[in-house]
Formats: structure tokens, C-alpha cells, sequence
């Protein structure tokens, strides 16, 4: 595929085959991954990927577990205003009409994004973690580390889903993966294995804004 149709035809998957993934796959990903853009050259990612046991592991740790307080960071800004909270309204939405769950069903709802915690049953997870030191600019480049990686195994034919949610249990995982906490944020975990094309939570629509709702172009005849 070319880049243009990697990048528009990547998606979240959430529901994933009974299929192990080869180690020898995911570092191929993250092989390439690493020559994503990172100011200074820091490479400011850090990872720790887990399959099997130790991942069933940690998703029965967290499941068990509450909340942490106070939490790893602020997951929704205050005061994003509704633009964007419909944007995340139209998406969560189109999401529970897949699973038929309806949109008021709160308890519903919660149900579902439990399966966060178990990394929607893929077969591999991938933890992520910042050092501390790092700023604003630095988590811009792991976004772009994220968003590399995410291509790369697509590119491979594999299926990923981001996984900021587990920031809930951000020192439960750190223990877990032997991370410090007085050193490393926890940032998001990534759900990776091969897409099952037949769950319908893997083919609702995917909405995002107009171009030029959020790009605007001067100085072009």
C-alpha cells in the first residue's frame, strides 16, 4: 500500500483473531519505528511489550485494581469546549451502535471500556513511558513514535488500538513493568494482533472534521 492509503486506512481495532503475533513482526514495526522525527534526536520513547501470561498478568492486576489517585495526568482537558466534545460524542456514539449498546446506556458503556483492560483480547501489548524530564515537546514526539508504529504494523497486516484509558492505572503498571515511578509517566498502552474482519466494532464510521475546518492555506494562486 502506498503511504497515503496506510495512513487513511489505519483504524483503531478492537476486536482482534485468536492468533498469536511473531516477536520477530513486532520488531519489525518498532525497527522502522525508531526513525520517527524527535527534536534533538532524544528519543524520548520508552516500551516495555508483553504477550501471554505476564500480559494476562497485568490485566487481571488491573481489573481487580481502583483508580489511582491522584491520576498518572489529565486524560480530557477542562474546558475543551463543544467542539470538541462533539467530536468525541459522534465517535463514541457510532461506536456503541456497533456493539448495540444504546448511547444513554451508561452501564453499558462502562462495560465495554473495561475491555480496555484486557487489551480487547489481543495477543500483544505494547506499555509506553516517558521520563519525567521531558516536556510538552518531547510527548509531541512519542505521539509521532505512536503514530509510526501503529503504521509500520499495519504496513505488516496487523491491527492496533491505543490505549490511553490504562493511564487509570499508570503506577500499577509501572510496578509491573519494574518502570520508577519517581522517574517515568506512564503514557498509554497500544493493543496489537490481527484484526477480526468480521466485528462489526472494527467497521463503524470513522467521522473526522473537513479539511478546511482546521487547515488554512494563504499565498496559493
Amino acid at each position: 500500500m502506498s503511504v497515503l492509503e496506510a495512513v487513511a486506512g489505519r483504524r483503531s481495532i478492537r476486536a482482534f483473531l485468536d492468533k498469536p503475533v511473531p516477536r520477530s513482526l513486532l520488531e519489525q514495526a518498532l525497527a522502522a519505528a525508531q526513525f520517527s522525527p524527535s527534536g534533538y534526536n532524544f528519543q524520548p520513547w520508552e516500551a516495555v511489550v508483553l504477550s501471554g501470561a505476564p500480559m494476562r498478568d497485568l490485566s487481571a492486576k488491573m481489573l481487580a485494581a481502583p483508580p489511582q489517585e491522584p491520576a498518572e495526568y489529565q486524560l480530557v482537558p477542562k474546558g475543551i469546549g463543544d467542539r470538541y466534545k462533539a467530536r468525541r460524542d459522534e465517535t463514541v456514539g457510532h461506536r456503541m451502535d456497533a456493539i448495540g449498546v444504546a448511547r444513554d446506556d451508561l452501564a453499558g458503556r462502562e462495560a465495554f471500556a473495561r475491555n480496555n483492560f484486557r487489551f480487547y483480547g489481543a495477543p500483544a501489548v505494547l506499555l509506553t513511558f516517558i521520563p519525567r524530564v521531558m516536556g510538552p515537546p518531547q510527548w509531541s514526539d512519542v505521539g509521532m513514535w505512536l503514530q509510526s508504529v501503529m503504521l509500520a504494523l499495519h504496513g505488516l497486516g496487523l491491527g492496533s488500538c491505543a490505549l490511553e484509558s490504562l493511564y487509570v492505572h499508570g503506577r500499577l503498571i509501572k510496578d509491573f513493568a519494574g518502570i520508577p515511578d519517581e522517574s517515568h509517566v506512564f503514557f498509554c498502552g497500544m493493543a496489537i494482533g490481527w484484526p477480526d474482519p468480521a466485528a462489526p466494532i472494527n467497521a463503524f464510521p470513522r467521522t473526522r472534521a473537513p479539511l478546511d475546518e482546521v487547515v488554512r492555506f494563504a499565498g496559493f494562486d
